[in-house]
């Protein structure tokens, strides 16, 4: 199977001795995944704030280095690119960003981040070429180029800002988008034709999508598989259809009952006890040991592998070590192929 994406074994600290391990943090613990080429796909990575799914995201684009481990492009190590092939990573593997203003030079009109990334990646071989690649891209994503281009940022609503910079990722052609939280900022009202335009670019143009989010909802809603991250380890994956049905992995229950349900005789809240909410006991092993409800004494000092508790789902925990462990670490080995 063809991969366009591949993170081995990656672990990522951020402290000031990471050698001696001391006063450190482990942002990403020992991950392993990969992107297949053979068929685009819509790949959610969940959890947390502070699970490591940004830093992540950050490791598969090359702005980061990870301490250990590999990421690879095409095959190709990101830490062994030449100046060439960082350009075509860079052009390939377009990220959308939470924060829609933050993109932005306040003192430039919003043309400019879609003239520069056709300008930098040489797209458009006349004046004429441009304008119509602006004009299709601001199509795409539902917005009207006399409507939106000669504007300031602020001259916008964080929905157009927010579909301008999906206009400028779909400019670039790529092969691979990643959406860090690109819903969570914007009006419910505009989170649907967001996603459907990430939909339509999966769909329609070909482009696998790493969808990052906290919002199990938007997650199901758009993605085939899923990643459920903890403390910088993934503990649960699979068959978005399964992870979010019939969560396996306490932490992912623990997300699943946090959401909450419309009705009237339903509070809101609860999912999470005040004993595991208080846990301060540091764990050597499993790192959601602290707040697991099933805590067993090997958890406290052991890390447990990832075991396939079914054809599209792996999950990271001593509750199924009756299940056979994964051939490899790669999780994407139970994802859907079709």
């Amino acid at each position: 199977m063809a991969q366009i994406l591949k993170v081995q074994n990656v672990t990522r600290s951020f402290g000031a001795d990471a050698l001696l391990k001391k006063d450190i943090t482990i942002a990403v613990d020992d991950v392993t995944f990969s992107i297949s080429d053979d068929r685009p796909t819509i790949t959610a990575i969940a959890g947390e704030s502070g699970s490591g799914k940004t830093t992540l995201a950050l490791l598969m684009m090359g702005h980061l280095s990870p301490t250990s481990g590999e990421v690879s492009y095409r095959g190709k190590n990101l830490a062994r690119m030449s100046r060439e092939e960082k350009n075509t990573l860079r052009r390939e593997v377009q990220p959308i960003y939470q924060d829609p203003y933050a993109a932005y030079n306040p003192f430039y009109r919003v043309d400019h981040v879609l003239h520069m990334a056709i300008k930098h990646f040489n797209l458009a071989k006349s004046k004429t070429d441009t304008d119509q690649m602006i004009e299709e891209a601001l199509q795409l994503v539902g917005l009207r180029a006399n409507e939106t281009l000669g504007r300031y940022p602020h001259q916008l609503s964080g929905g157009q800002r927010q579909r301008l910079m999906v206009a400028r990722a779909m400019l670039c052609r790529p092969k691979l988008i990643m959406a860090d939280e690109p819903v969570s900022m914007v009006d419910a009202s505009l989170r649907a034709t967001i996603l459907s335009s990430l939909r339509k670019l999966n769909q329609d143009f070909g482009i696998s999508i790493v969808y990052i989010t906290h919002d199990l909802t938007t997650a199901y809603q758009i993605s085939e598989n899923i990643i459920i991250m903890y403390a910088g380890v993934i503990v649960e994956a699979g068959s978005v259809q399964q992870v979010i049905r019939s969560p396996k992995h306490p932490y992912t229950q623990l997300l699943i009952s946090s959401i909450p349900q419309p009705s009237k005789h339903t509070a809101w809240g609860g999912g999470e006890t005040e004993e595991a909410q208080a846990a301060t006991r540091k764990s050597a092993g499993c790192p959601f040991a602290p707040r697991c409800p099933k805590v067993m004494d090997q958890c406290w000092t052991r890390k447990p592998p990832l075991y396939k508790v079914d054809e599209e789902r792996v999950v990271n925990c001593f509750l199924y070590q009756t299940s056979p462990t994964l051939a490899s670490p790669d999780v994407a080995q139970v994802f859907r192929k079709n």
